[in-house]
């Protein structure tokens, strides 16, 4: 049986209902691909990543959310999901900054434990159809998409993160 990276890393089940992934997502900090499962430091993702978004018909808008399950630790995730970011109205074949910022970039900065950071990628029916969520805290990917009509995802990556000691800075 072959099981996705999204289902080992627990994003399927955590945060996401199965999907097939059907449209390329590719999230870079600086120079680093982000790949399912890799350890970025927190100093890395300071600054919000390129994503470049696929699809075929340039008429397709998509959404981006960036969240942490694994909010405040993640042996005790009381404040799941802790929403990151969120871009609307991205063109296809695009990449984010072409869409509209609706919950601004907050950089990762774990406290306790390895956190999950997970972008996940849903189509919208059509453009400025998506509304702000009422808080960052106790975000709910599932009941957003559900919420604002976006069905299930169409793509999605994770990057794993913890907070740097002194010593690692340098």
């Amino acid at each position: 049986m072959n099981r996705s990276p999204l289902s080992v890393g627990r994003v399927i089940g955590d945060v996401l209902e199965n999907f097939t992934p059907s449209v390329n997502l590719s999230v870079t900090y600086t120079a680093r691909q982000v790949n399912n499962g890799c350890e970025l430091k927190p100093s890395a993702v300071a600054v919000a990543p390129r994503v470049e978004i696929g699809g075929d018909d340039l008429r397709t808008f998509y959404t981006l959310i960036m969240t942490d399950p694994d909010a405040p630790s993640p042996s005790d995730p009381t404040l799941r999901e802790c929403l990151h970011w969120i871009v609307t109205d991205i063109p296809a074949t695009t990449s984010a900054s072409y869409g509209r910022e609706l919950v601004s970039y907050e950089p990762p900065r774990p406290i306790i434990g390895i956190h999950r950071f997970i972008f996940v990628l849903f189509k919208q029916e059509r453009r400025q159809t998506v509304n702000p969520p009422g808080s960052r805290q106790n975000f709910n990917t599932r009941s957003f998409a559900q919420q604002n009509g976006l069905g299930l995802p169409v793509a999605a990556v994770y990057f794993n993160a913890q907070k740097e000691t002194a010593g690692r800075r340098r």
